[in-house]
This record gives C-alpha cells, sequence and structure tokens, in this order.
C-alpha cells in the first residue's frame, strides 16, 4: 500500500458524502476517515475491495500449498495451473 494521502474529518464526510463517495468511486486508493483527530475508519470503492478480496483469497491458497509441502502433500502441476486459471477467470467474468 502506498501512501495514505486521502484523510478527511468525519464533518466533511457528513457534509459532502454523496460527492465523496463518488470520489472514491473513481480512486483505488483508500480513504482515511478521522474523528477528533485520530483515524477512526477506511472507506474503499467496490471494486477495489473485490480486488483485495480476491487477491486475499489467492493468498490464503498459496499459503495452503505451502503448508501441503511441508507435510508432504501437494498436487501435479497441471492441476495448480488449472485451478489458477479457473481462479483468474473468475476475477475477468
Amino acid at each position: 500500500m502506498g501512501k495514505l494521502s486521502n484523510i478527511i474529518p468525519i464533518s466533511d464526510l457528513r457534509k459532502d458524502a454523496a460527492n465523496i463517495l463518488k470520489q472514491l468511486k473513481n480512486q483505488k486508493d483508500p480513504l482515511i476517515i478521522t474523528q477528533r483527530g485520530r483515524a477512526a475508519a477506511v472507506m474503499i470503492g467496490v471494486d477495489a475491495y473485490e480486488k483485495f478480496e480476491h487477491e486475499k483469497e489467492i493468498l490464503l491458497l498459496l499459503a495452503k500449498g505451502d503448508r501441503e509441502i511441508e507435510m508432504g502433500e501437494g498436487y501435479d502441476i497441471d492441476t495448480v495451473f488449472a485451478e489458477a486459471d479457473a481462479l483468474l477467470a473468475t476475477e475477468h467474468s
């Protein structure tokens, strides 16, 4: 994650929520909401959230594969590539 330069107080969110949500939809970076000068929440657009969740799922699968390899289990490379292709295909659907 890059610099967290998108920071607004909760009062700005209250005043202009519709416009802020519109801007959030068009950007990939998270928006930090502050309350009393401290970070209170993080907002991200739906597309960025879905991408994050998809990437998290892939990382969890990779971690699971590492554990299986350590235990002497695993799958042949053709099976791994077939599953990866299926995951990538759902991303572009």
